[in-house]
């Protein structure tokens, strides 16, 4: 029965009885490699929800310094805000003097690897994973991602799955970024679109 009884009137479009073409039962992912034993995983789940947030807000170092512990490939110079979450560290690149900042998510299933001088802005969403919309079994979906040398991200953007951001290109701010940009772009929208080329003051 479900919520069946409890649903309001619907539009005359919604077929109320059409039957779910999807089985959540059979979705399967043992096949998936996290890269870490469930222990392993726990402990970092357990180390980024109690400390991170408990370190100080310029303590970037020892933020750093937790991820290089757990695996995660991290340059100089790079600053990462206590509440920037990152899902499996060990399979984060991020080179030199980048800044990653509040509240990012790093939904690290598959790579993602960050250039130098990038800036990746509050609220932004790194996504590596998702779901086969064609499978009956709703089956697990990665791929990486890249973002070149000094590329802005600005705030509360959502990059795809695979998706590659060329060198010093700007994403403007709330963009849902689903396809490749161009080196030198400043690029936004949703989706997201290459607008002008980037240049700078001399």
């Amino acid at each position: 029965m479900g919520c069946q009884t409890c649903l309001k009137p619907l539009p005359s479009f919604v077929k109320r009885d059409e039957p779910a073409r999807v089985d959540l039962r059979r979705y399967d992912q043992s096949w998936f490699d996290r890269g870490r034993s469930g222990g392993f995983i726990l402990l970092w789940w357990l180390v980024q929800a109690i400390a991170f947030p408990l370190t100080p807000h310029s303590f970037h170092g020892a933020r750093v310094f937790l991820l290089r512990l757990f695996g995660a490939r991290i340059g100089q110079g790079v600053s990462i805000r206590p509440t920037a979450r990152f899902t499996y560290p060990w399979k984060v690149c991020i080179g030199d003097h980048s800044w990653i900042g509040d509240d990012v998510v790093l939904y690290s299933l598959d790579w993602i690897t960050i250039g130098n001088h990038c800036v990746i802005s509050q609220k932004s969403y790194l996504c590596t994973g998702s779901h086969d919309l064609h499978d009956p079994a709703f089956g697990l979906k990665t791929a990486a991602i890249a973002i070149g040398n000094g590329a802005w991200v600005a705030a509360d953007c959502f990059i795809a799955p695979g998706v590659q951001i060329g060198a010093n290109a700007v994403v403007g701010a709330r963009s849902n970024v689903l396809s490749n940009i161009p080196n030198q772009q400043v690029c936004w929208g949703s989706p997201c679109r290459p607008r002008y080329l980037r240049t700078y003051a001399q």
